[in-house]
Parts: structure tokens; sequence; C-alpha cells
């Protein structure tokens, strides 16, 4: 769903920070007589009813998700985020999958604020209860919640340092093979939380097999057709045997090697993306437009792993992220990564959304809590 102004809106602005305020762009260095305040941008824009384009248009069925019969929770929160791409960008923050797990207490320590979007694990399955139970928080604050797997060879053992371990999966692609028992048996495993989050009425933008055009871990290793035959096995195992249809599809490349031939195809994939670890706060335009020459415009595009938060007001259309997701620990904390002023300073920019921001959102869990629904 897209949204506009309506005609007869008028959204105050003045020549020094009019323009500003409008795209949502705001140096990070600092403000100045010629930048909006969150405040004032987001007070303007509530000054506007912002009426659906799809009120006039119908829905546009090129933005349907890849999921038949995708749940009500699923379809609102892709229509909005279609809605703000190209516009705003969602701030993101991976949690550390153990303790102390202090990043939101951290970011609001620092900013004041929240991210808009929540980065969980499935890596211990220890944790998983713990992983379910903290997704349902976030969803129940009116945040948006991510998901990945860093999934341990089949056959060895869970862990990070079991996901870089070698797997073969050929023999996991056949049926009947231990490697395909094995493998079959831990996503089901899996799709049973997700199926838990989809009872408890969770949309999940699920970000499997992350970095697969990269050699470090198992899925990655044994090239395109390979993991092509992988995410498709999943994606028909989770929508067909598992009805999984809270999921929304998110796929990302390693941004080191944005191969299109890594492609499954828009029937199965909803929003794609890349990432890599940057030594500055620049906008990544190069690793965006390799992206978007394989995706085009089919579906939104995101940054879906970063260490320094790239500067709102170089976003552009170039490099018009829907959102970026920091990941945990010194990538967050470290003083080459992102200091307490640069993060100050991102999660105060009207480009950035926070979860404020987007907490009343249509589809919101925190609305469906209020309203019953």
């Amino acid at each position: 769903m897209i949204f506009f102004y309506p005609r007869h809106c008028h959204v105050p602005r003045n020549e020094a920070a009019g323009e500003a305020m409008m795209t949502g762009e705001r140096s990070m260095a600092g403000s100045g007589a010629a930048a909006w305040t969150r405040r004032q941008a987001l007070a303007a824009a509530a000054a506007c009813s912002l009426t659906p384009a799809a009120a006039l248009a119908g829905p546009d069925p090129s933005r349907r998700l890849a999921v038949p019969q995708a749940s009500a929770a699923a379809r609102a929160l892709y229509a909005w985020l279609w809605s703000q791409y190209g516009r705003r960008t969602l701030t993101g923050q991976q949690e550390n999958p153990g303790p102390p797990r202090d990043e939101l207490a951290y970011i609001a320590r620092v900013t004041g604020r929240q991210p808009a979007l929540l980065g969980l694990d499935y890596i211990h399955p220890a944790d998983w209860t713990g992983v379910r139970e903290r997704a349902l928080d976030w969803h129940r604050r009116g945040g948006v919640v991510t998901l990945c797997w860093h999934w341990g060879v089949p056959t060895i053992g869970t862990g990070y340092e079991n996901s870089k371990r070698d797997f073969d999966v050929d023999a996991a692609l056949r049926e009947g093979t231990a490697e395909n028992r094995a493998m079959v048996e831990q996503m089901d495993a899996v799709a049973g939380e997700l199926a838990w989050l989809r009872d408890h009425g969770v949309p999940v933008l699920w970000r499997p097999y992350h970095e697969f055009s990269g050699d470090w871990f198992w899925w990655g290793k044994h090239g395109p057709d390979a993991f092509r035959a992988l995410w498709t096995t999943m994606f028909t195992r989770f929508t067909v045997r598992h009805r999984l249809d809270n999921l929304i599809w998110v796929l990302g490349w390693a941004g080191q090697n944005v191969d299109p031939r890594y492609y499954p195809g828009r029937e199965t994939v909803d929003i794609a993306g890349a990432d890599i670890y940057a030594a500055d706060h620049g906008n990544l335009a190069p690793m965006f437009a390799a992206v978007k020459r394989i995706v085009g415009g089919t579906v939104p595009i995101c940054l879906h792993e970063n260490g320094p938060i790239p500067d709102p007001a170089t976003l552009g259309p170039d490099s018009e992220w829907l959102w970026f997701m920091t990941w945990h620990t010194r990538w967050l904390t470290g003083g080459n990564q992102n200091t307490p002023e640069t993060l100050r300073a991102a999660y105060n920019a009207p480009r950035y959304l926070t979860l404020d921001a987007v907490a009343d959102r249509p589809g919101s869990g925190r609305r469906g809590a209020r309203t019953g629904r």
C-alpha cells in the first residue's frame, strides 16, 4: 500500500528547512537552522491524513507476497513496508544470541529511542523458547521482527563454528540419505517455532541462508545451483507442508559477491538485500545498485546486516535501503563502528524510523493488542 499526501494537505515548511524535512535527510554531524528536528518532521506528517493510494488505484498485483494466501498480518506489514520504501528507512538491531543481550538498553541509553526492527537468531536450540518470547514481546510493542538461522551442519551440530563446516549438500537434497533426513528434521523443528509465532499473530521477516553468495557458511560452499535448490526446498516445505503464511521471505546476498546466478526468482522472494561490514558510514550505493540490477523494482532492497550505520544524509535514489540492521556487540558499541554521537544522530534523523514512529502503523502488534484483534 502506497501513501501520499492529499492535495488539500498543508505541509508546513520554510525555505531553509523545508527540503530537509520533505526528503527526510539530515547530516549525522549536526543540525543547525537548515535541518528540521525529528519532532517537527513527525508533526508535519501527522498533520496530514495519509490516504492509501490503493484505495484509489486498487492493490498492485506485483507487490503480493510469494506465499499464497499469506496471513492478514503479513500482508499488512508487507504493504506498509512498500509504502515506506524509497522514502524512509527502518532502524534495526540484531540481538546478541547470548547474555548479556543488552543492545536495546544501550541504544535507549545513548539515543533515547529504540529500533523499529529487532533481529533474532535460531542459532541455539536451547534458547528457542526465549527467542519466541522475545519476538512476541517485540511484536506486541509495535516493532518489526526479523529472524535468521546460523544453522550448524545438520550432521555435526549446532553453533556458529559448525555453521562454517562443510556439508554434503548434494546428498542432503536426495531423499532417503542420512544428510537429507538430518536436514529435513531440523527444518521441521524450526518450522515449528515459526508456526508458534504464526499462531500468535506475528509476521516475520524470515532471512534464511544469509550471505549465501559467500563461501564461509555451509549453504554457500557449493555454488549457485545448490543454493537455489536449498532455498526452494525450504520455501516449499515451509509453505506447503507447514502452512507458514506469516513469513516474508528475505534473500540476503554477501556484499562481496552479488551474483545474479544465486537468485531463485521473484516467486519465492519478497525482499532482497546484501550486507558488508564497511569501514565508514557511507551509503553503500554500489552494493545497492548490484542488487537492483538483479531484482529491479520488483521487491524492496534492504541492508540486511551492517557495522557502521550509513549516514542518512547520503541516502537517496542510489541507496534507498528499506532498513539497516546493525550487528551486536562490538559492531554496535565499538568506537571504530558506531560512536555514541553517530548513533544518536542516526536514531534522531528524520530519514530513519524508530520504534516510536512505527508502533501504530496499520497491522501493528500494538494496535492489534489494543483493539483485541
